[in-house]
């Protein structure tokens, strides 16, 4: 069973849970608005494949909360978080065509799809984007519908549009 050290954070969208690996601490998760105690949350997300440990986390999760403190200060635009992504290899080509998304832009659920390399695929980048566990530094917020509406987010629309709104793009 794999170690993964956890941590809180206040932010301007609510308690941010973070979850580093307990080897190399890179990024698994961030969970949010976080609305339970962390333990519960982390069992929800993570089933049983992990053992969880809080004591650790705070200097394992100190670089992390510094870039997100940084973005919501908008003095940053580009997170240099290492991560772990653990996926399909289609999830994992839709996670980093997210990050490539410049901040303050948006791009199409079908742009998205064509930029990954299978055009017909708008509704499974939709499916990836909700296997994200990295959101706002892998960021699906900036994923829209073709029509420019706001669509699919596991945080909530208004999470979804005051995130595009700091950023610039609404």
């Amino acid at each position: 069973m794999e170690l993964l050290f956890y941590d809180v954070m206040d932010s301007p969208v609510g308690k941010i849970l973070i979850g580093v690996t307990g080897k190399d601490h890179r990024l698994f998760l961030l969970h949010y608005p976080l609305k339970t105690t962390p333990e519960t949350a982390l069992r929800a997300c993570m089933k049983a494949r992990f053992q969880f440990d809080c004591a650790p986390s705070k200097s394992a999760a100190a670089r992390v909360k510094k870039q997100l403190q940084l973005y919501f200060a908008g003095k940053l635009r580009k997170f240099d978080l290492p991560l772990d992504l653990r996926g399909t290899p289609f999830q994992m080509r839709v996670w980093r065509g997210l990050c490539a998304i410049p901040y303050g832009k948006t791009l199409s659920y079908g742009e998205l799809a064509r930029r990954v390399g299978n055009p017909r695929a708008a509704r499974a980048v939709g499916m990836a984007n909700n296997r994200n566990r990295i959101g706002i530094v892998v960021p699906c917020h900036r994923v829209i519908g073709a029509d420019g509406s706001l669509t699919g987010y596991a945080g909530g629309l208004c999470l979804k549009e005051r995130l595009l709104k700091h950023e610039g793009a609404l």
